[in-house]
């Protein structure tokens, strides 16, 4: 299932922007405001500019009944990104990957972080992908939706820390 979104900054800096989303103090803000149960932010930096930011988060599993059949209570979610070195704009791209441990779902795509019109957006977009016969296509738009509501967090998270 393609899952697009985005989140909008309230700077025109990449750097700013950049800086946020590579904060493991911002991190655990949008973990808190996603309710996670428990979490752990791992950012490490490369020599080339870039970065891989980790977030590890146990969360409840906030779906469907028959979905919480399948991945039970609560949900183990490895998030991964790895951040490319600025280009001479400053704007960056990401790799990102979504796994549910222990689950065959995954969510594999891009981050890009760009200047639009005075502010710098980070598009996301990626396939969501529950590999169960007859059944995983029913289950994606639940897991879709469970990143959609996690990107409005860090949406809301990050108009609250750069003051927008």
């Amino acid at each position: 299932m393609d899952l697009r979104a985005e989140i909008n900054y309230p700077t025109d800096d990449p750097a700013v922007a950049y800086s946020l989303v590579v904060d493991p103090v911002f991190r655990g803000e949008v973990c808190e405001a996603t309710q996670a149960l428990d979490y752990d932010v791992a950012v490490e930096e490369h020599h080339d500019g870039g970065a891989t930011v980790t977030v590890n988060r146990v969360m409840s599993a906030d779906v469907a009944d028959a979905v919480k059949r399948f991945i039970g209570e609560t949900v183990e979610i490895v998030q991964t990104e790895e951040w490319g070195a600025p280009d001479v704009s400053g704007q960056r791209t990401a790799d990102l990957r979504i796994k549910i441990v222990g689950q065959p779902a995954t969510m594999n795509g891009t981050l890009q972080l760009t200047l639009t019109g005075g502010s710098v957006t980070s598009l996301i977009s990626g396939e969501v992908k529950v590999a169960v016969p007859f059944f995983g296509k029913k289950i994606e738009p639940e897991i879709a939706k469970a990143i959609l509501g996690a990107i409005r967090q860090e949406q809301r998270c990050a108009t609250k820390w750069l003051g927008g």
